[in-house]
């Protein structure tokens, strides 16, 4: 009978963010695979915790899955974990994952801390819909693609990026945001945690100081459509067409008789009782 593969979440700073769950899942283990062994160990000394450890990261991720494999095929149950944060976030897990399912290997996702999730909610942005992108390529035009992409999307945009790069990034992003919010949060959980909400150009100046992983969080674009398209649209249709886009009834009615050059208590009547 095969092992359990268990994805456990681990603090991204703060060491009382571990879960109970997470706690007891590591002390049952048979084995935990790290990204780095030598930074795991100093979390579990402090759980005191002793189990076998084998590295598991980007580099060797092909070689060490099949010796993951094998031990869960044998029956022993494995804690995967990274860092810091939820594996196979922008860290080590997605190839070991994928064969587990192939292979019909249980995986087990043990919850905990995501620096992206925590960044968002205190944002102060728009959580209704948003592109979490990860860290943006290096290759210019893969790099290239993934800023038109933010450049047209009108959902919040969710970045990760290291200190040393962050200036280059935020130079790339300066002509494609406009005047759209920015949230810069650094040192998630840490005693320096801090979420900088100024403009680009601030940050920008700011970025040459700053040490510590940092979120990016963008506000979405503004939606674009013809204006003939708005006026084809039925008034419902019209209505709704703003409604997803969160706007409250006066807001939604002031905009459709903009786009339809009538007075809003022309509009007004037509959603009295709505």
């Amino acid at each position: 009978m095969n092992g359990n593969l268990y994805v456990i979440a681990t603090p991204i700073g703060n060491l009382e963010d571990i879960t109970l769950r997470a706690i007891r899942i590591l002390k049952e283990a048979d084995l935990i695979a790290a990204e780095d062994t030598r930074h795991t160990l100093k979390l579990l000394n402090h759980l005191e915790i002793s189990k076998p450890l084998i590295s598991y990261h980007r580099h060797n991720e092909e070689t060490r899955q099949d010796i993951i494999i094998q031990k869960l095929e044998e029956g022993q149950n494995i804690a995967l974990v990274s860092d810091a944060g939820t594996p196979g976030i922008c860290d080590p897990g997605e190839v070991v994952i994928k064969t587990c399912i192939e292979k019909g290997i249980n995986v087990v996702p043990i919850p905990g801390p995501c620096a992206f999730v925590n960044a968002l909610i205190c944002s102060g942005i728009d959580t209704k819909e948003f592109n979490f992108l990860g860290f943006l390529p290096l290759n210019k035009n893969n790099r290239k693609q993934k800023l038109e992409e933010i450049k047209k999307s009108n959902k919040t945009i969710i970045l990760y990026e290291a200190p040393h790069k962050l200036k280059e990034t935020l130079k790339d992003l300066k002509d494609i945001i406009e005047n759209r919010k920015i949230v810069l949060a650094r040192e998630l959980t840490k005693i320096h945690e801090e979420f900088i909400r100024k403009d680009i150009d601030d940050l920008i100046t700011l970025s040459e100081t700053l040490k510590g992983e940092v979120v990016l969080i963008i506000e979405g674009g503004e939606i674009e459509q013809e204006e003939n398209d708005l006026i084809n649209l039925s008034l419902e249709e019209h209505y709704r067409y703003y409604e997803k886009m969160g706007l409250d009834k006066k807001e939604i009615i002031k905009k459709i008789a903009k786009d339809r050059n009538v007075s809003k208590n022309e509009i007004y009547m037509q959603f009295v009782n709505k």
